[in-house]
């Protein structure tokens, strides 16, 4: 049964360890562990749930304002819904203090595998408020929430944190924030290898991760590569020449999310299942929908005219009806339902 609030759901009977996957997918996969990054708005529930189909071994939530989740119900069943099998799942928060974090920790520890320490986020306005990116240049901060954290649920709760680079004349100084959370307990690291100020039009820095990776050997914490990973080959690139345990895309999941099952362009079966977990789950707004639809059409190049079509849909209804006019669309009890490749035009 889905949990539409944190406060009413149960808790997960079947938890899955998230460090012990990143750990150990290269001994038993042979490849790194996949891992879908946190989007704002758009790692929803049937998002997280699409991801799993296609070899993603973990999966994070959209980063979740931690003073508006603790103090507001509103927030609470809007941000953040789970079920049985939305695991293994780590929820990433946007937090400026000790208790603002330890609050949330608490609510929220019975529903995921995990909390992701947002580090990353450049945008102005988390920014001005001490969040994302501002904690790599406010390190004494962030060890002391991932210490506070960790020193209160040790193992039972995997923590993480999702780091930028500092600026490349000081590549020792993200490194040795690195050591400092390693020596706090943090149990992964997901390095974003751009700067605060670098665009994502620019290309990821594989040297400073991998410069993190060789730096870190003496503890036992993986790191996690993040950046520029939209297909297999990419993946395995990133992987082999950083060394790191775990790959991270996240634009890349967002226009396919088969790209870790191999599939260079979005299947056709992508798009069936989508649906269906939107239309199950429930909760989702319409406009997500449709934009989850538009990002996997563009990447499958799907004729344009009925991409336009697509974004005149007003509701689901109109979705659907526009989707079974041009498109022999399966439904869960068909054959080949979330199976075919190719574009089926009618």
């Amino acid at each position: 049964m889905l949990g539409r609030t944190i406060e009413v759901a149960p808790p997960k009977a079947n938890r899955n360890d998230p460090l012990q996957i990143i750990k150990s997918r290269k001994r038993t996969h042979g490849r790194p562990a996949t891992i879908a990054g946190p989007m704002v708005r758009y790692s929803k529930l049937p998002f997280r749930q699409i991801c799993r189909d296609y070899n993603v071994d973990i999966v994070y939530t959209p980063m979740m304002l931690a003073r508006e989740f603790v103090r507001n119900a509103q927030a609470r069943i809007s941000d953040f819904s789970t079920n049985e099998k939305d695991t293994p799942t780590i929820i990433q928060v946007g937090v400026n203090n000790v208790t603002d974090l330890l609050r949330f920790t608490e609510m929220v520890a019975p529903y995921v595998d995990g909390i992701g320490i947002n580090c990353g986020c450049p945008i102005k306005e988390q920014l001005r408020e001490g969040i994302g990116c501002a904690l790599i240049y406010n390190e004494e901060l962030l060890i002391e929430m991932v210490k506070a954290v960790k020193d209160k649920y040790g193992d039972t709760l995997r923590l993480e944190t999702k780091i930028r680079i500092h600026e490349k004349k000081a590549p020792e100084r993200t490194l040795n924030m690195c050591k400092q959370l390693c020596e706090v307990g943090v149990d992964w690291i997901t390095v974003h290898g751009r700067l605060r100020t670098t665009r994502s039009s620019e290309p990821v820095d594989l040297d400073a991760i991998k410069y993190i990776v060789d730096g870190l050997k003496e503890y036992d914490v993986p790191i996690v590569a993040n950046g520029d990973c939209f297909t297999t080959k990419d993946m395995e690139h990133i992987a082999e020449y950083t060394g790191a345990d775990g790959v991270m895309s996240a634009r890349g999941v967002l226009s396919n999310p088969a790209l870790f099952a191999g599939y260079d362009i979005c299947p056709w079966g992508c798009v069936e299942r989508f649906i269906n977990y939107s239309v199950e789950f429930g909760g989702l707004p319409f406009q997500l929908v449709q934009h989850h639809i538009f990002c996997m059409f563009e990447n499958m190049k799907v004729n344009k005219n009925h991409m336009k079509t697509l974004m005149t849909t007003k509701n689901m209804f109109e979705l659907l009806d526009f989707l079974d006019s041009k498109f022999d669309i399966r439904r869960p009890n068909d054959q080949e339902f979330g199976e075919r490749v190719e574009i089926p035009y009618i």
